[in-house]
């Protein structure tokens, strides 16, 4: 009898794990008494951080997918959490991370391609456009956990916090109704065929747009750091300790 297999028949990428291990390796520089080595820990931290998260965002689009019918999701790679699979290093990967150097704003950095032909539903549509941002809140949720659990040193907590804070920021960024975002992914499927054919042709350009928006009027920011920071204390995180990590952060450009 042939022995059954995992339906993902999707190995974890090594390129995921070693992210993992940056990750790992940047916070154990901030626990290094030198300020330079806390600087470059918390950076390494924060980016290698939300690379990972990326992964996780486009992997729970097409987990979803395959479970609501697109099971060419399989053959693409998006399941095994390899980032290869779901970046442009120009424009999806390089110019997101430099955003979130100049203003710890996520700018959207990933992608995968569904066939929403194989979907179920209009409900699975929404579902598989829902499924990224609450990845990235569900991540936040538990690092703000895992920060209140184990009260890290202070660099070490302050780092952590702030990209529990990203996470929450690009869950509040992806689900704006703007075409090229997961929130206009959810509504897409109920609105009428006129108004889904002129967002398609301004999907790929509005998002960049959106976040020079948030550059260049700084009301617009603040509305968008407010709502994230009120979001990030209802799952148990700390702004004030994010406060902290962000000025961390940003002191490598200083």
């Amino acid at each position: 009898m042939t022995p059954r297999t995992s339906r993902l028949r999707s190995p974890v990428s090594p390129i995921f794990l070693a992210l993992l291990v940056l990750t790992a390796a940047g916070g154990a520089l901030t626990l290094l008494p030198a300020e330079g080595a806390v600087v470059g820990g918390t950076v390494l931290l924060v980016l290698a951080g939300w690379a990972v998260s990326l992964c996780l965002h486009e992997f729970s689009h097409a987990l979803t997918a395959d479970r609501c019918g697109d099971h060419s999701v399989r053959a693409a790679g998006y399941l095994t959490l390899d980032i290869r699979r779901y970046a442009n290093v120009g424009l999806t990967l390089v110019l997101p991370l430099l955003f979130l150097l100049l203003g710890g704003i996520p700018l959207p950095g990933g992608a995968v391609w569904i066939q929403r032909a194989a979907l179920r539903s209009r409900v699975a549509i929404s579902a598989v456009s829902l499924a990224g941002p609450l990845a990235n809140l569900v991540l936040a949720g538990l690092i703000a956990l895992g920060v209140a659990l184990t009260a890290p040193p202070l660099p070490l907590a302050a780092a952590l916090t702030f990209l529990g804070l990203i996470q929450v920021l690009t869950f509040v960024l992806n689900l704006l109704p703007v075409p090229g975002l997961d929130g206009w992914g959810v509504l897409d499927p109920y609105l009428p065929w006129r108004t889904r054919t002129a967002a398609a042709r301004i999907a790929p350009y509005a998002p960049l747009g959106f976040i020079l928006l948030l550059f260049l009027f700084a009301p617009a920011a603040s509305v968008l750091f407010t709502v994230a920071d009120a979001l990030f204390t209802l799952v148990g995180g700390d702004s004030g300790l994010a406060a902290v990590g962000q000025d961390q952060f940003v002191s490598l450009l200083r």
